[in-house]
């Protein structure tokens, strides 16, 4: 069996909303990294919007979700960091757009 590509564990996390936001956390730009070693270990480093997101264990347990479904991947370690801290500009524009932001920071 075939380990899954970085692009398609990034396309399966994108089913990941943010629930106060709207928007799925690869747009958002809270996902920092994504690797897979060849046991099917993925190496997910992310960040939340704020430290005191009070849905950051909803959002963990999801991406857990989104990825321990794809063939291949065996286990699923999630690294959350808060350096560098998120902001408005690493969204994708599409994601600037759905909310309205100009981009101008």
């Amino acid at each position: 069996m075939s380990l899954p590509t970085e692009e398609e564990l990034k396309e399966a996390l994108k089913t990941v909303y943010d629930p106060e936001i709207g928007i799925n956390i690869v747009d958002l730009g809270l996902i920092y990294g994504v690797d897979i070693d060849d046991e099917g270990l993925v190496d997910v480093t992310m960040t939340l919007t704020s430290p005191g997101c009070p849905l950051g264990h909803v959002i963990g347990a999801q991406v857990r979700e989104a990825l321990d479904v794809i063939p291949g991947v065996n286990d699923v370690k999630l690294n959350l960091v808060w350096s560098p801290s998120w902001n408005p500009t690493m969204m994708t524009e599409d994601a600037k757009e759905e909310l309205g932001i100009d981009g101008t920071y």
